[in-house]
Protein backbone atom coordinates (compact mmCIF):
# COMPACT_ATOMS: atom_id res chain seq x y z
CA UNK A 1 0.00 0.00 0.00
CA UNK A 2 1.04 3.78 -0.31
CA UNK A 3 1.74 5.60 2.66
CA UNK A 4 3.01 9.15 3.74
CA UNK A 5 5.46 8.41 6.63
CA UNK A 6 8.18 10.09 8.87
CA UNK A 7 11.07 8.32 10.60
CA UNK A 8 12.28 12.02 12.13
CA UNK A 9 10.81 15.00 13.49
CA UNK A 10 11.13 18.06 11.54
CA UNK A 11 9.49 20.34 8.92
CA UNK A 12 6.63 19.05 6.46
CA UNK A 13 9.87 17.57 4.23
CA UNK A 14 10.83 14.81 6.24
CA UNK A 15 7.48 13.16 4.83
CA UNK A 16 8.01 10.89 2.63
CA UNK A 17 5.31 8.71 0.09
CA UNK A 18 6.48 4.84 0.73
CA UNK A 19 5.02 1.52 -0.32
CA UNK A 20 4.46 -0.57 2.82
CA UNK A 21 2.46 -3.91 3.15
CA UNK A 22 -0.78 -3.89 4.26
CA UNK A 23 -1.36 -4.71 7.86
CA UNK A 24 -4.18 -7.04 9.23
CA UNK A 25 -6.19 -6.68 12.24
CA UNK A 26 -5.80 -8.10 15.30
CA UNK A 27 -8.24 -9.31 17.90
CA UNK A 28 -11.16 -6.65 17.81
CA UNK A 29 -9.71 -4.61 15.02
CA UNK A 30 -10.58 -3.65 11.92
CA UNK A 31 -9.01 -2.85 8.60
CA UNK A 32 -10.13 0.25 6.74
CA UNK A 33 -9.40 1.13 3.33
CA UNK A 34 -9.07 4.91 3.21
CA UNK A 35 -11.37 7.08 1.45
CA UNK A 36 -10.32 10.45 2.49
CA UNK A 37 -7.77 11.50 5.70
CA UNK A 38 -8.16 14.88 7.52
CA UNK A 39 -5.89 16.91 8.72
CA UNK A 40 -5.57 18.40 12.55
CA UNK A 41 -2.74 20.98 14.33
CA UNK A 42 -1.87 18.09 16.60
CA UNK A 43 -0.66 16.02 13.09
CA UNK A 44 1.93 18.79 12.48
CA UNK A 45 2.81 19.29 15.97
CA UNK A 46 3.67 15.43 16.72
CA UNK A 47 5.51 15.48 13.56
CA UNK A 48 7.69 18.63 14.32
CA UNK A 49 8.74 17.16 17.42
CA UNK A 50 6.37 19.88 19.49
CA UNK A 51 4.60 16.37 21.64
CA UNK A 52 7.84 14.82 22.45
CA UNK A 53 10.14 11.52 20.51
CA UNK A 54 8.35 9.54 18.47
CA UNK A 55 6.89 6.61 20.00
CA UNK A 56 7.96 4.75 16.78
CA UNK A 57 10.42 4.37 14.03
CA UNK A 58 7.86 5.17 11.28
CA UNK A 59 5.23 7.14 11.69
CA UNK A 60 2.37 7.64 9.19
CA UNK A 61 0.27 10.63 10.56
CA UNK A 62 -3.08 11.24 10.60
CA UNK A 63 -5.51 11.04 13.82
CA UNK A 64 -9.22 11.54 11.40
CA UNK A 65 -10.21 9.10 8.45
CA UNK A 66 -13.20 8.06 6.62
CA UNK A 67 -13.09 4.93 4.10
CA UNK A 68 -14.67 1.29 4.28
CA UNK A 69 -13.85 -1.38 6.41
CA UNK A 70 -12.36 -4.19 3.65
CA UNK A 71 -11.25 -6.57 6.95
CA UNK A 72 -11.98 -7.76 10.61
CA UNK A 73 -10.35 -9.15 13.38
CA UNK A 74 -11.66 -12.12 15.71
CA UNK A 75 -14.06 -10.55 18.04
CA UNK A 76 -15.60 -8.16 15.84
CA UNK A 77 -19.01 -8.35 16.00
CA UNK A 78 -20.66 -4.70 15.45
CA UNK A 79 -18.67 -4.00 11.91
CA UNK A 80 -18.59 -5.80 8.44
CA UNK A 81 -16.82 -6.22 5.47
CA UNK A 82 -18.48 -3.21 3.41
CA UNK A 83 -19.54 -0.94 6.27
CA UNK A 84 -18.88 2.85 5.30
CA UNK A 85 -17.08 4.16 8.43
CA UNK A 86 -15.46 7.40 9.92
CA UNK A 87 -12.58 6.67 12.88
CA UNK A 88 -11.23 9.07 15.23
CA UNK A 89 -7.88 8.36 17.47
CA UNK A 90 -6.86 6.32 14.16
CA UNK A 91 -2.60 6.96 14.78
CA UNK A 92 -2.70 7.22 18.84
CA UNK A 93 -0.91 4.50 20.23
CA UNK A 94 0.00 2.45 16.76
CA UNK A 95 1.79 3.83 13.91
CA UNK A 96 0.10 3.65 11.14
CA UNK A 97 -2.78 6.77 11.18
CA UNK A 98 -4.96 8.15 8.41
CA UNK A 99 -2.13 9.04 5.29
CA UNK A 100 -2.19 5.64 4.41
CA UNK A 101 -4.37 3.61 1.69
CA UNK A 102 -5.04 1.09 4.68
CA UNK A 103 -5.94 1.53 8.52
CA UNK A 104 -6.39 -0.40 11.27
CA UNK A 105 -7.84 0.69 14.44
CA UNK A 106 -9.86 -0.66 17.50
CA UNK A 107 -13.71 -1.63 16.54
CA UNK A 108 -14.78 1.42 18.89
CA UNK A 109 -13.00 4.06 17.15
CA UNK A 110 -15.26 2.98 13.97
CA UNK A 111 -18.02 4.89 13.63
CA UNK A 112 -20.94 4.04 10.75
CA UNK A 113 -21.47 6.57 8.54
CA UNK A 114 -24.74 7.62 8.25
CA UNK A 115 -26.80 6.62 4.76
CA UNK A 116 -26.08 10.23 2.81
CA UNK A 117 -23.38 11.02 4.85
CA UNK A 118 -20.27 11.99 2.30
CA UNK A 119 -16.69 10.70 3.00
CA UNK A 120 -15.54 14.82 2.97
CA UNK A 121 -17.65 14.94 6.55
CA UNK A 122 -16.56 11.60 7.69
CA UNK A 123 -12.87 12.96 7.53
CA UNK A 124 -13.68 16.24 8.94
CA UNK A 125 -15.04 15.07 12.28
CA UNK A 126 -12.55 13.04 14.61
CA UNK A 127 -10.51 15.59 16.57
CA UNK A 128 -12.26 18.59 15.84
CA UNK A 129 -15.56 17.29 16.57
CA UNK A 130 -15.17 15.41 19.46
CA UNK A 131 -13.54 18.41 21.06
CA UNK A 132 -16.09 20.03 20.45
CA UNK A 133 -18.50 17.37 22.25
CA UNK A 134 -16.70 17.29 25.15
CA UNK A 135 -16.21 21.22 25.62
CA UNK A 136 -19.88 21.18 25.43
CA UNK A 137 -20.34 18.31 27.35
CA UNK A 138 -18.32 19.01 30.45
CA UNK A 139 -20.61 21.17 32.95
CA UNK A 140 -24.17 19.90 33.85
CA UNK A 141 -25.17 18.77 30.69
CA UNK A 142 -23.47 15.56 30.15
CA UNK A 143 -25.13 14.69 26.60
CA UNK A 144 -26.22 16.41 23.14
CA UNK A 145 -29.17 15.94 21.45
CA UNK A 146 -32.23 18.41 20.39
CA UNK A 147 -33.76 20.52 23.52
CA UNK A 148 -30.44 19.44 25.47
CA UNK A 149 -28.94 22.79 26.10
CA UNK A 150 -32.63 24.53 25.73
CA UNK A 151 -32.33 28.04 27.62
CA UNK A 152 -28.41 28.02 27.32
CA UNK A 153 -26.32 30.45 26.32
CA UNK A 154 -23.20 28.57 24.66
CA UNK A 155 -20.10 30.98 23.70
CA UNK A 156 -18.08 30.09 21.34
CA UNK A 157 -14.38 31.77 21.50
CA UNK A 158 -12.72 31.44 17.52
CA UNK A 159 -16.00 30.72 15.68
CA UNK A 160 -14.15 30.00 12.52
CA UNK A 161 -11.81 27.51 13.72
CA UNK A 162 -12.80 23.63 12.99
CA UNK A 163 -13.39 22.81 16.80
CA UNK A 164 -14.95 26.40 17.06
CA UNK A 165 -17.20 25.45 13.86
CA UNK A 166 -17.94 21.82 15.03
CA UNK A 167 -19.17 23.62 18.62
CA UNK A 168 -21.27 25.67 17.27
CA UNK A 169 -23.63 23.51 15.23
CA UNK A 170 -23.51 20.93 17.75
CA UNK A 171 -24.89 23.74 20.36
CA UNK A 172 -27.04 24.94 17.63
CA UNK A 173 -28.54 21.40 17.24
CA UNK A 174 -29.18 21.22 21.16
CA UNK A 175 -31.17 24.06 21.31
CA UNK A 176 -28.41 26.68 22.97
CA UNK A 177 -28.08 30.34 21.79
CA UNK A 178 -24.78 30.76 20.44
CA UNK A 179 -22.33 33.68 20.62
CA UNK A 180 -19.05 33.14 18.64
CA UNK A 181 -16.06 35.45 18.63
CA UNK A 182 -14.42 35.84 15.10
CA UNK A 183 -11.56 38.26 14.13
CA UNK A 184 -13.02 39.09 10.53
CA UNK A 185 -16.43 39.66 8.35
CA UNK A 186 -15.48 36.51 6.47
CA UNK A 187 -14.98 34.47 9.86
CA UNK A 188 -18.32 35.95 10.92
CA UNK A 189 -20.05 35.26 7.97
CA UNK A 190 -18.84 31.23 8.70
CA UNK A 191 -20.30 31.71 12.52
CA UNK A 192 -23.55 32.49 11.25
CA UNK A 193 -23.66 29.94 8.93
CA UNK A 194 -23.03 27.41 11.31
CA UNK A 195 -25.63 28.39 13.45
CA UNK A 196 -24.17 31.44 15.76
CA UNK A 197 -26.92 33.87 16.61
CA UNK A 198 -24.21 36.45 16.89
CA UNK A 199 -20.85 37.24 15.99
CA UNK A 200 -18.61 39.76 18.02
CA UNK A 201 -15.43 40.66 16.19
CA UNK A 202 -13.15 40.51 19.38
CA UNK A 203 -10.36 42.98 16.98
CA UNK A 204 -13.04 46.16 17.32
CA UNK A 205 -14.22 47.55 19.82
CA UNK A 206 -15.16 46.27 23.44
CA UNK A 207 -16.19 42.41 22.69
CA UNK A 208 -16.82 41.77 26.88
CA UNK A 209 -19.14 45.04 26.95
CA UNK A 210 -20.73 43.25 23.63
CA UNK A 211 -21.22 40.27 24.77
CA UNK A 212 -22.68 41.22 27.49
CA UNK A 213 -25.14 43.05 25.67
CA UNK A 214 -26.57 40.04 23.92
CA UNK A 215 -26.43 38.05 27.08
CA UNK A 216 -26.76 40.57 30.05
CA UNK A 217 -27.71 37.20 32.20
CA UNK A 218 -24.58 35.91 31.50
CA UNK A 219 -23.52 32.79 29.46
CA UNK A 220 -23.27 29.21 30.14
CA UNK A 221 -20.98 27.78 28.59
CA UNK A 222 -17.43 29.40 27.19
CA UNK A 223 -15.35 27.21 24.75
CA UNK A 224 -12.30 28.70 24.57
CA UNK A 225 -9.43 28.51 22.49
CA UNK A 226 -6.90 31.01 24.03
CA UNK A 227 -7.04 31.05 27.92
CA UNK A 228 -4.17 33.25 27.98
CA UNK A 229 -5.20 36.11 26.26
CA UNK A 230 -9.31 35.81 27.52
CA UNK A 231 -9.32 34.57 30.86
CA UNK A 232 -10.27 38.19 32.26
CA UNK A 233 -13.39 38.45 29.32
CA UNK A 234 -14.64 34.56 30.25
CA UNK A 235 -14.55 35.59 33.58
CA UNK A 236 -16.47 39.00 33.19
CA UNK A 237 -19.22 37.44 30.65
CA UNK A 238 -19.81 34.33 32.48
CA UNK A 239 -23.17 33.55 34.31
CA UNK A 240 -22.99 32.24 38.09
CA UNK A 241 -21.89 28.47 38.10
CA UNK A 242 -20.87 28.44 34.10
CA UNK A 243 -18.50 25.75 32.62
CA UNK A 244 -15.69 27.47 30.87
CA UNK A 245 -13.86 24.47 29.13
CA UNK A 246 -10.20 24.90 27.54
CA UNK A 247 -9.08 22.70 24.24
CA UNK A 248 -6.09 25.19 23.27
CA UNK A 249 -3.04 27.56 24.02
CA UNK A 250 -3.43 29.80 21.61
CA UNK A 251 -2.10 33.17 22.29
CA UNK A 252 0.19 31.92 25.02
CA UNK A 253 0.63 28.86 27.67
CA UNK A 254 -0.07 30.04 30.70
CA UNK A 255 -3.27 31.96 32.52
CA UNK A 256 -3.46 33.94 35.50
CA UNK A 257 -7.14 33.28 37.27
CA UNK A 258 -8.03 36.21 40.08
CA UNK A 259 -9.02 33.72 42.58
CA UNK A 260 -11.34 36.42 44.50
CA UNK A 261 -12.66 37.60 41.43
CA UNK A 262 -13.40 33.63 39.77
CA UNK A 263 -14.58 31.90 43.01
CA UNK A 264 -17.04 34.47 43.60
CA UNK A 265 -18.85 33.22 40.26
CA UNK A 266 -18.52 29.58 41.21
CA UNK A 267 -16.97 29.39 38.09
CA UNK A 268 -15.91 25.74 36.74
CA UNK A 269 -12.78 25.15 34.30
CA UNK A 270 -12.59 21.77 32.18
CA UNK A 271 -9.19 21.17 30.44
CA UNK A 272 -9.94 19.15 27.09
CA UNK A 273 -7.26 16.97 25.21
CA UNK A 274 -8.41 14.73 22.97
CA UNK A 275 -6.08 11.68 23.18
CA UNK A 276 -6.32 11.35 27.44
CA UNK A 277 -10.20 11.22 27.40
CA UNK A 278 -11.91 8.57 28.92
CA UNK A 279 -13.24 6.02 26.40
CA UNK A 280 -17.03 6.08 27.81
CA UNK A 281 -17.01 9.88 26.87
CA UNK A 282 -15.44 9.45 23.22
CA UNK A 283 -18.16 6.32 22.79
CA UNK A 284 -21.01 9.16 23.73
CA UNK A 285 -19.44 12.04 21.61
CA UNK A 286 -19.35 9.69 18.21
CA UNK A 287 -23.42 8.17 19.09
CA UNK A 288 -23.75 12.26 19.75
CA UNK A 289 -22.00 13.12 16.15
CA UNK A 290 -23.39 10.38 14.63
CA UNK A 291 -27.64 11.59 15.47
CA UNK A 292 -27.02 15.13 14.45
CA UNK A 293 -25.73 13.93 11.35
CA UNK A 294 -28.46 11.72 10.64
CA UNK A 295 -30.74 14.55 11.37
CA UNK A 296 -28.94 17.14 8.33
CA UNK A 297 -28.01 19.04 11.29
CA UNK A 298 -23.84 18.54 10.78
CA UNK A 299 -21.78 19.86 7.88
CA UNK A 300 -18.92 20.53 6.10
CA UNK A 301 -18.07 22.22 2.46
CA UNK A 302 -21.83 23.21 1.91
CA UNK A 303 -23.16 26.93 2.99
CA UNK A 304 -23.40 25.80 6.52
CA UNK A 305 -20.32 24.13 6.93
CA UNK A 306 -16.34 25.09 6.80
CA UNK A 307 -14.63 24.95 2.94
CA UNK A 308 -12.61 22.31 2.20
CA UNK A 309 -9.10 21.95 1.16
CA UNK A 310 -8.35 18.76 -1.19
CA UNK A 311 -4.73 17.61 -1.54
CA UNK A 312 -3.58 14.10 -2.93
CA UNK A 313 -1.69 11.77 -0.87
CA UNK A 314 1.37 12.55 -2.18
CA UNK A 315 1.36 16.53 -1.02
CA UNK A 316 0.64 15.71 2.28
CA UNK A 317 3.49 17.82 3.18
CA UNK A 318 1.31 20.89 1.49
CA UNK A 319 -1.62 19.80 3.53
CA UNK A 320 0.02 19.79 6.63
CA UNK A 321 2.02 23.28 6.04
CA UNK A 322 -1.64 24.60 5.19
CA UNK A 323 -3.15 23.44 8.67
CA UNK A 324 0.08 25.17 10.39
CA UNK A 325 -0.32 28.16 8.10
CA UNK A 326 -4.08 29.02 9.55
CA UNK A 327 -5.97 27.68 6.60
CA UNK A 328 -9.83 28.84 7.27
CA UNK A 329 -11.49 25.61 6.99
CA UNK A 330 -10.96 21.75 6.95
CA UNK A 331 -8.01 20.20 5.06
CA UNK A 332 -8.13 17.07 3.63
CA UNK A 333 -5.85 14.58 1.98
CA UNK A 334 -7.82 12.28 -1.18
CA UNK A 335 -6.13 8.74 -0.37
CA UNK A 336 -8.99 6.86 -3.05
CA UNK A 337 -11.85 7.17 -4.98
CA UNK A 338 -15.03 7.06 -3.19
Amino acid sequence: MRAVIYSETGSSSVLRLVERPVPEPGEGEVRVRVVRAGVNPTDWKFRAGGMGPLAFDEISPGQDASGVIDAVGAGVTGLAVGDRVWTYLTQSGRPIGSAAEYTIVPEAQAVRLPEGASFDLGASLGVPVVTAHRLLTSGPVTRLAPGALDGRTVLVQGGAGAVGNAAIQLAAWSGATVIATVSSAEKAELARAAGAAHTVDYTKGDAAAEIQSLAPDGVDQIVEVAPAQNTDLDREVAALGATIAIYANNGGDEMTLSVRATFSKNLRYQFVLLYTVAPDLLAAAAEDITAAIADGAFAVGDERGLPLHHFPLEDTAAAHDAVEDGAVGKVLIDVAAD
